[in-house]
């Protein structure tokens, strides 16, 4: 359920998608391929921005250690190719490869898949539990580009303890900070 600003409330469920994969090229659908046993991380980043780049190799060993837990992990990239070619499937694949991506890297070029979640910026973090609920929308951490303080992914392992442990969510979720979803022309949805 997204709310009337756009944002995915706590509990609301997983929403559908069927996405190509740039590094595999297979189809990943949400009801079948993408939920781990114990949860799932959604990620909507790109190639191009700044705090994507500020996080991406923390991020990749985040992923390496929601795998260790049974917790899967999933990027999505909804911008906009034809404005932004960089980060369209052909460069997520040598992304994926140059940031040490060992989770499915998924191109939404319809946009519509980055609507359904409500997202809004690069980088966009949900967690889901094992019944694909959201327990969890918000930053990786207060780490941003030159602020000097590290990447550790704090508020994401946390919130994927708190998940693993049967606890309710984290009261606070700080909205993640990153660049705009690069709409098409026409396309952005109401909430950007």
């Amino acid at each position: 359920m997204v709310s009337g600003n756009g944002e995915m409330v706590t509990g609301a469920a997983l929403p559908h998608f069927e996405l190509p994969d740039a590094v595999s090229g297979k189809i990943v659908r949400s009801d079948a391929d993408a939920p781990g046993r114990s949860g799932l991380v959604v990620a909507f980043l790109c190639n191009h921005c700044p705090y994507v780049k500020h996080i991406r190799v923390e991020f990749a060993e985040f992923a390496r250690w929601c795998s260790s837990l049974g917790v899967s992990v999933i990027a999505i990239s909804s911008n906009d190719e034809q404005t932004h070619p960089q980060d369209g499937p052909k460069f997520m694949a040598e992304e994926a490869a140059s940031a040490g991506y060992e989770f499915p890297y998924l191109f939404d070029e319809s946009q519509e898949i980055a609507k359904s979640f409500g997202a809004a910026c690069t980088p966009d973090l949900y967690l889901f539990d094992a019944a694909h609920k959201l327990t969890y929308h918000g930053q990786f951490d207060a780490s941003r580009p030159k602020n000097g303080i590290p990447v550790t992914g704090k508020d994401l392992r946390e919130a994927v303890l708190l998940m693993l442990a049967k606890k309710p969510p984290m009261e606070e979720q700080r909205p993640s900070v990153g660049c705009n979803i690069k709409w098409r022309s026409g396309n952005a949805p109401s909430y950007a």
